[in-house]
């Protein structure tokens, strides 16, 4: 009777032990009357996440962090400027209510510090999207959480905010280095909210790099968005006051770590099911710094030297920019009306615009509300406008400051238009001019040899038919090889049923591939939005001759696309080859961007 009790005790003990385990290797939340001790960790609902004590490498200092799947991927720490010395804190629920760090001589080493915390009980609950939340038990409310107080890492659904009416703002914060994971020297946060861009900052206070205006797709000044390496980001509004910008991923199973560094570059480690499966720095070069060419000047990273100053201006201080110094700028060589109005002078003539493609428009820009015809009419209307430019996505910007921070892409950016005097627009033109004479000089050379060739060839051609009709053999050229190919290579697409469109339709499809119809620009080239005679609507990637693909590798890669079928891949319906045109048609997904199903 006695082994039969003890037996059911031990089995009691079995089950209780099992469930109490069960429950505590489970646990995702810190309530009042729990604390987690060093070697102590508590983990999200999917095991993804952990809550704990850690140290950086080559540092013995601990601290309170959440890390995804192990903690070499902290993507939040507490008591960032507040290390402990040794393995004796303990985090917990304080009588107030705030989540606290206690050393070993219990001394409050960090708080949430929340003045509006419950007195009576609180819970601290990590969260499956790693964010750590703690709530009033008795309304429920959320009273502090992680991610409005982030670090150097931002993970999907986080935000970066700021608050028009308040100037509050949620920022990143690099850290000091690898082992010190304390208050750095960069930091990052969203400005200029009536276009929103990310500025970041050296010491919070000096601008160092900016993404330019968000267009509800893509930052403008960051042509690597077009890619679609960044894809995921999106700008929303709480009410009047609030600007945020966050990112996801359409794919649960995937998920990135965008982190700013001790050195002020991003980094963004991507993983899929778990699995680290990319990196990518990004790299910052001598363009990319604030001002580099100073007020006027304008950076290209192609050029040597990398800065010069804007047609119509010249260098403030010459000897300062025969030294590569170039901060102090460039200054305007002839007045413009307005000005010479103002000085007496008599003036018959009107300002105009230089178009500069491909820009990082400057920074300060402001917004007028009307249509892009009406855009340069109005900047010329007021004499404090130095230039304009048109976004779809964002409307018409305007400067009337000093033009700084700009740059020249050799893909993306958008076209800026700057004021110049009537006689520097003339100069302009007359260059423009020689420019066009010499290629229309170039183009009557290349076609009367085309012509000869043309003659040449139909000789050499006549020739071989008849030595291939007397010998009975066939005559092998090297000028044959890439006509070869090209019906190789179209036999193969005919046989995977992929239609080739004439080079006319497209065109015609796309307004003969005219600017309103752009809808972005990447490595590739530009994408274009058409209409066929039949009412389908298409995308039109067209391949940019400075791509630098051949015409085999483009078929071969339009063989492996028109192979792919994905519900998150857009579909192809075919290709165009004429001449040097090379392009792809795709069904166009409309109130999203391409870039977004193809690689998303």
């Amino acid at each position: 009777m006695g082994f039969k009790s003890h037996s059911s005790f031990v089995n009691a003990l079995l089950i209780f032990s099992i469930i109490f385990l069960g429950l505590t290797s489970a646990r995702d939340t810190i309530t009042s009357s729990q604390s987690i001790r060093d070697s102590e960790t508590v983990t999200s609902s999917d095991s993804v996440f952990k809550l704990g004590f850690f140290s950086p490498d080559n540092s013995t200092h601990r601290y309170v962090g959440i890390w995804y799947l192990s903690d070499t991927n902290v993507i939040w720490i507490a008591n960032r400027d507040q290390p402990l010395l040794d393995s004796s804190g303990v985090l917990k629920i304080s009588k107030d209510g705030n989540l606290v760090i206690l050393d070993g001589k219990n001394h409050v080493v960090w708080s949430s510090n929340v003045s509006s915390a419950s007195t009576t009980s609180a819970t601290a609950q990590l969260l499956r999207s790693g964010n750590l939340v703690l709530q009033d038990d008795t309304t429920g409310q959320t009273i502090w959480e992680s991610f409005k107080h982030p670090c150097d890492a931002a993970v999907p659904t986080m935000r970066i905010s700021a608050n028009r009416v308040t100037g509050e703002k949620i920022r990143f914060i690099s850290r000091k280095s690898a082992s010190d994971p304390s208050t750095g020297y960069f930091s990052a946060s969203l400005e200029r909210l009536d276009a929103p861009e990310v500025f970041l900052w050296i010491n919070g206070t000096h601008p160092y790099w900016r993404t330019g205006p968000w267009n509800g797709r893509i930052f403008i000044g960051t042509p690597l968005m077009s890619t679609g390496y960044l894809y995921g980001w999106s700008v929303g509004y709480e009410g009047n006051e609030t600007v945020y910008l966050t990112y996801s991923f359409v794919d649960p199973s995937a998920f990135g770590i965008l982190t700013l560094n001790e050195q002020g570059k991003l980094k963004l480690v991507r993983y899929y099911n778990r699995q680290k499966t990319s990196t990518l720095l990004l790299q910052n070069s001598g363009c990319d710094v604030y001002g580099t060419c100073g007020p006027f000047g304008s950076c290209n990273d192609h050029s040597s030297p990398i800065c010069s100053c804007l047609s119509g201006y010249e260098p403030k201080n010459p000897e300062e920019w025969n030294r590569q110094n170039w901060t102090s700028g460039c200054v305007r060589k002839e007045p413009l009306k307005c000005e010479r109005v103002k000085n007496g002078s008599e003036v018959s003539q009107e300002d105009g615009f230089l178009k500069l493609e491909t820009m990082k428009v400057p920074d300060f820009s402001e917004r007028l509300d009307v249509e892009e015809s009406q855009c340069g009419t109005q900047c010329l209307q007021n004499c404090s406008c130095l230039a304009y430019a048109y976004d779809a996505g964002i409307g018409c910007l305007y400067w009337s400051g000093h033009l700084i921070d700009l740059q020249k892409f050799s893909t993306g950016g958008i076209d800026l238009h700057i004021r110049l005097a009537y006689s520097e627009i003339q100069s302009s033109s007359s260059r423009g001019e020689l420019h066009v004479s010499k290629r229309r000089n170039k183009g009557l050379i290349l076609g009367v040899t085309l012509a000869i060739g043309t003659v040449i060839l139909a000789i050499c051609a006549y020739l071989a038919i008849c030595s291939c009709h007397s010998q009975k053999r066939t005559v092998k050229h090297s000028d044959e090889i890439p006509i070869r190919r090209v019906t190789e290579v179209q036999k193969q697409v005919k046989l995977d049923e992929l239609p080739l469109f004439d080079f006319e339709v497209v065109a015609t499809a796309t307004n003969n591939f005219h600017f309103g119809n752009t809808l972005g620009k990447g490595g590739f080239g530009p994408v274009y939005k058409g209409l066929l005679s039949d009412g389908q609507e298409i995308a039109v990637k067209r391949l940019s001759r400075a791509s630098g693909q051949g015409l085999e590798e483009f078929m071969n890669e339009v063989v492996v696309i028109s192979k792919l079928q994905h519900r998150n891949l857009v579909r192809l319906l075919g290709c165009c080859i004429e001449g040097d045109e090379k392009m792809l048609i795709y069904e166009f997904m409309p109130n999203k961007s391409l870039d977004a199903f193809i690689f998303g």
